[in-house]
């Protein structure tokens, strides 16, 4: 059979909807629809025409508009917004009319009046994107209109929309007061969010067809709402708000507009016969963007049992997903514009990349956390682990005082929040490596793991604190129920060196050299996995091999010696031996 022909075009699109229409509608139907009218015949048609564009078709509260000139599109965007400004001055909040603009650039499909395609698509996830009052467009609006006219605009990064199989790179038109109306106007129309990420768990659909299966299904919810608010960073809403859109259809943006949230989390739950699946998703609300989407399968033998491994599982795997979509939005700001959580974030993200510029990036920006808010638990701690570790590698002299700093800024953290679990367990590691205060470390990071024990960044790091101060056994337990929580996450090298160090000092030496082999494929910079390996391959005799990891670890740290390998901050000095022999027999000069 013949393919139809198709007929394509490229063309700007713009496409507009009215923020909080259903609000609108629900408070004064007749005369939201009259004033609608009037915006339109008054305003709208005019200026399309004004600017040579068609308009394709109005849906109740939206309106898609084609233009063949993307300076049209955008100079006919930024006087509707005006015009709207101008309409809406002295009008009452409650009865304002907001509108939001997308407009793409895109081959578009021709059918009769209408038209399809990614080209219009994409104007439509833009126009979702852009505040009450504002407007949102590609890159390729900004190429093609830029120098054409006056226009500054915001850099909304790269963002994932919805079936559309590109990341698209999105940019907010700010002009002629367009942006501080527009956040006058979301104020209005929705809650504010706050100043640190936030997030609605929503009730699980029962799809069993099982009405007794509802108490499962909101049992799992339930504990997923409390493991989540031991998440020191995050904002959580309670159960009794997130519980009222039970058994309703939603709409993700509008629950997390009426929540004052960023994030959304639903799910389902399925029973069929013994066995139970459970699948969650993450939604990015701002953008529309999924987080992360996965799929939980157990039998129902213990069902106390299966919910509270499905509840760590769902936990332990969305929190290290939450923290690098916020690290990717802070990446988006400019950098004047950074609030300490935002330069703490990306101190995160430079701390995660091992190697002496990018620590040396992370402990400035955490300093710059720590300037705007001295008290900030967690930029403290972090601070101090990664001076520790500039120490340890030599990218900045050991000294007095450079230890000393350290140690103050992990008392520091700790004085300041001593409910924060993250910022105890990374401040735990380093009053133990070289503060040697074992008692406080070891009590510090044990409420660290009481604190939030779904939190993979707590246990491996209280396990690498556990490991010095001699519980060798504790370290390798946190270190891999570590794994199990975030067996993708960017610190797996850190859990797999822990447990190879801890099998060293115990002197499990084959063993050791596994989980050295697990962690240099994890991250094959890492400098101290090489001592452990070095060292436990010379106490096993194979000193060939110990010696050409000693020559891999002086290719990265060339001043590695055995002096700087005595300032290992072990508790037990039979653990001190071991490390130090097993090191000396590889050949790892004195220094």
């Amino acid at each position: 059979m013949e393919r139809e022909q198709v007929t394509r075009r490229m063309a700007a699109i713009l496409a507009a909807d009215v923020a909080g229409y259903s609000r609108l509608m629900g408070a004064d139907e007749e005369g939201t629809l009259a004033r609608l009218k009037a915006h339109r015949r008054e305003l709208l048609d005019p200026k399309v025409a004004e600017h040579h564009g068609r308009i394709v078709k109005t849906t109740g509260d939206g309106v898609l508009v084609e233009f063949g000139s993307v300076v049209d599109a955008v100079r006919c965007a930024i006087d509707l917004q005006r015009g709207m400004a101008e309409r809406n001055a002295g009008e009452p909040k409650a009865s304002r009319i907001d509108v939001r603009i997308g407009i793409n650039l895109g081959d578009i499909i021709i059918d009769s009046d209408d038209i399809y395609g990614d080209g219009v698509n994409i104007a439509a996830r833009l126009e979702a994107l852009a505040e009450p009052g504002g407007i949102c467009i590609s890159q390729t609006v900004l190429d093609h209109a830029r120098g054409k006219f006056a226009f500054d605009v915001e850099d909304g990064g790269s963002q994932t929309l919805k079936n559309i199989a590109q990341p698209v790179h999105i940019y907010r038109v700010l002009c002629g007061g367009i942006r501080q109306l527009a956040t006058a106007q979301a104020s209005a129309s929705a809650l504010v969010l706050p100043d640190k990420p936030s997030i609605a768990v929503l009730p699980f659909q029962n799809l069993s067809g099982d009405p007794e299966q509802e108490y499962f299904a909101d049992g799992i919810v339930e504990d997923i709402i409390t493991a989540l608010s031991r998440i020191h960073w995050l904002f959580v809403i309670a159960r009794n708000s997130s519980f009222t859109y039970k058994g309703k259809s939603v709409d993700i943006k509008r629950v997390a507009r009426e929540l004052g949230v960023r994030y959304v989390l639903e799910g389902s739950v399925r029973k069929a016969s013994n066995r139970v699946r459970i699948t969650g998703q993450l939604v990015d609300a701002t953008t529309g963007a999924h987080v992360w989407a996965d799929r939980f399968d157990g039998a129902l033998e213990d069902i106390f049992d299966l919910q509270d491994r499905i509840t760590s599982s769902v936990v332990g795997t969305i929190e290290p997903k939450l923290r690098q979509a916020e690290i990717e939005r802070s990446k988006r700001k400019r950098i004047e514009s950074l609030d300490a959580y935002d330069a703490f974030l990306r101190g995160v993200a430079h701390y995660h990349v091992v190697n002496e510029a990018s620590y040396t990036q992370a402990f400035e920006l955490l300093k710059t956390a720590i300037s705007i808010d001295p008290s900030y638990a967690p930029a403290l701690a972090l601070a101090a682990h990664c001076k520790m570790r500039q120490c340890l590698y030599g990218w900045v002299p050991w000294s007095e005082p450079e230890v000393r700093e350290a140690v103050r800024l992990a008392r520091a953290a700790v004085e300041a929040d001593r409910d924060d679990p993250e910022a105890l367990a990374h401040s735990s590691m380093v009053i133990a490596y070289l503060g040697a205060d074992y008692d406080l470390a070891i009590s510090i990071a044990e409420r660290a793991v009481t604190l939030n024990p779904n939190s993979a960044e707590v246990r491996g790091t209280s396990g690498g604190t556990a490991v010095l101060c001699g519980l060798l056994d504790d370290g390798i337990h946190h270190a891999k129920e570590a794994m199990k929580l975030s067996p993708l996450g960017p610190d797996t090298y850190y859990f797999c060196y822990c447990i190879a160090l801890a099998h060293l000092l115990a002197e499990r030496f084959g063993d050791a050299v596994s989980w050295c082999e697990r962690a240099i494929n994890e991250s094959p910079n890492y400098i101290t996995t090489y001592h452990v390996l070095a060292a436990s391959l010379a106490q096993l005799g194979r000193l060939q091999e110990a010696r050409m990891t000693v020559q891999k670890l002086l290719s990265l740290q060339p001043n590695s010696t055995l002096k700087r390998a005595a300032r290992a901050g072990y508790r037990k000095p039979e653990h001190m031996d071991i490390w130090l022999d097993g090191l000396r027999k590889a050949g790892l000069p004195e220094g």
